[in-house]
């Protein structure tokens, strides 16, 4: 059982797949540290002032300590059920970041990378091409 594990681990696809996984870890850091300290911080310039982290919805009992808090954090640690809606757009601008990145990757690969030529059509079976011939045949009869 053993050697298989050390088998099935030594195969290129299974390392290249777990570099895979670091580097994504890596790069959503990095998209994660772009959209909450450059991006969500300009757009809420640009809407006036608007802090998305600051728009929840408080779903239970708030405890007294906390009653009329705003920040959103400090509820959650609380244990304060909240619909968190502005961290959600935070997520969103987030993937959609991420998305339109992979599309500017697998854009650029294509444009990279050799088409592959068509291949020419197969040559048309012997009987098919006779029967071709016998319908061509029958039409110019009638």
């Amino acid at each position: 059982m053993l050697k298989e594990f050390r088998t099935f681990i030594a195969r290129g696809n299974v390392l290249d797949l777990a570099v895979a996984v670091i580097i994504g870890a890596a790069f959503s850091k990095i998209i994660t540290s772009l959209t909450d300290d450059i991006l969500m911080p300009l757009i809420g310039k640009v809407f006036g002032g608007l802090d998305f982290s600051s728009y929840f919805l408080i779903l239970g009992e708030v405890p007294a300590a906390l009653t009329g808090s705003s920040d959103y954090e400090a509820l959650k640690k609380a244990g304060v059920p909240l619909l968190g809606y502005g961290a959600f757009v935070t997520v969103a601008v987030n993937f959609l970041i991420v998305a339109f990145i992979i599309f500017l990757l697998i854009r650029s690969v294509n444009r990279v990378m050799p088409k592959a030529e068509e291949a020419a059509p197969a040559a048309e079976p012997a009987d098919i091409a006779l029967l071709r011939e016998i319908r061509d045949e029958l039409r110019k009869k009638v």
